[in-house]
């Protein structure tokens, strides 16, 4: 799923021209173009009575491959009956920093990271930090190269949650090492100060920490850098906005009015620095009741779906109220590590999926409008003083 071309593509010696055939008439269910013309068909070759055929995705989290596996299969035994059908998949994720204001300078650390996702709230208490940190643990768990950066300077949580209370280090006295869990790459406020000390700093000096993270980070090759915004539309929100191109921002809510509210600020906030809604997730949606097995709406209910409605962003999906998953936070083990055939686990893989597709989409389209256009990179220029 989500193809894109490549400058090395598929030749004519890697592809059996039956199978090619069958190829060609399976589309994928999201760009609505065949998996030869998108350049996603990499090999497929007989042996015997045995078609073996490699797919390149554009995500390992691909959230519609059981889809082109049976649609695959269908188109291979149309052509050639009695066929039956190996598939090795491969990922290579597609790049995609469409939105923010800022041109990208000086940061050479991100230069091979391929997406920035901003997990946002418009208030706190929503369990924003809970939801950033098991989506990118569950972006870890199916295949991709993922970073967890904690953008809350006054409040970082990243640490408690996932364990992790290393000192920070640098190898070469010029970049930081950040900390390694889970298969990720971490780095907070947390590492550089002791739990029982507050950061009391005005805008400039949290503006300057960012930036620090994004510049002076050694984050090296990652298909993912998620970061755990602070809730609200403040310096964070700006430095991030301003100073870099981002792939997009997913906003956390509860159903409540008062949160949705915020939901609505949020939306105007991203809108006004031209970053990108990837979607809304409603956390805490529903509780079930151990004995009787029943959904219980605490918070409302439809509220966060409603919203995303009304703004025209899409929603992503609804989380569960559950003490394991506070519970497992309190470990420092995110749900989908502690408990990964649980339902909230499922839940947040789900997300992670979503996300996923999503962004190889929004990329897609990105760069066909580029290529359609002939859009050139945007002139150089210093990064922007924010006010």
């Amino acid at each position: 799923m989500f193809g894109r071309k490549k400058k090395t593509e598929a030749t004519s010696s890697d592809l059996d021209p039956t199978l090619a055939r069958a190829l060609a008439n399976v589309d994928d269910p999201e760009l609505h173009k065949d998996l030869v013309t998108l350049g996603m068909a990499k090999r497929a070759v007989l042996q015997g009575d045995v078609a073996q055929i490699t797919i390149e995705l554009t995500t390992p989290a691909c959230p519609l491959k059981d889809t082109i596996r049976k649609d695959i299969e269908a188109a291979v035994n149309a052509e050639r009956p009695g066929t039956s059908v190996q598939i090795e998949w491969t990922a290579q994720v597609s790049r995609g920093r469409h939105g923010g204001t800022g041109q990208q300078e000086g940061f050479p650390s991100l230069e091979r990271v391929r997406n920035v996702i901003l997990v946002a709230s418009g208030k706190g208490g929503v369990g924003k930090s809970t939801v950033a940190t098991n989506l990118a643990t569950a972006l870890a768990r199916t295949g991709g190269k993922v970073g967890l950066m904690d953008a809350d300077i006054y409040g970082p949580s990243i640490p408690t949650m996932l364990d992790a209370h290393e000192e920070v280090f640098s190898k070469d006295g010029k970049t930081i090492e950040p900390i390694a869990r889970y298969g990720m790459k971490l780095m907070s406020m947390g590492f550089f100060l002791p739990p029982d000390k507050a950061t009391i700093w005005r805008g400039p000096m949290v503006h300057g920490a960012i930036t620090q993270f994004l510049k002076d980070v050694d984050w090296g090759e990652l298909d993912y850098l998620v970061v755990d915004m602070p809730p609200g539309t403040g310096d964070a929100q700006l430095t991030m906005a301003q100073a870099l191109k981002v792939t997009g921002a997913v906003v956390v809510s509860t159903p409540q009015t008062v949160a949705l509210a915020d939901v609505i600020r949020a939306n105007a906030m991203f809108d006004k620095v031209k970053v990108p809604i990837l979607g809304l997730i409603e956390n805490m949606s529903y509780f079930v009741c151990d004995g009787c097995d029943k959904r219980h709406h605490l918070f409302d209910h439809g509220g966060a779906k409603a919203a995303a409605e009304r703004l025209g962003i899409d929603f992503l999906g609804e989380l569960p109220i559950v003490p394991a998953v506070r519970d497992a936070g309190d470990r420092g083990m995110p749900i989908v590590e502690a408990e990964p055939e649980s339902e909230t686990a499922h839940a947040f893989v789900a997300l992670a999926r979503t996300l996923a597709g999503k962004i190889s989409v929004l990329n897609a389209e990105n760069a066909a409008r580029e290529a359609a256009t002939g859009a050139s990179p945007a002139a150089k220029r210093s990064l922007p003083v924010i006010g």
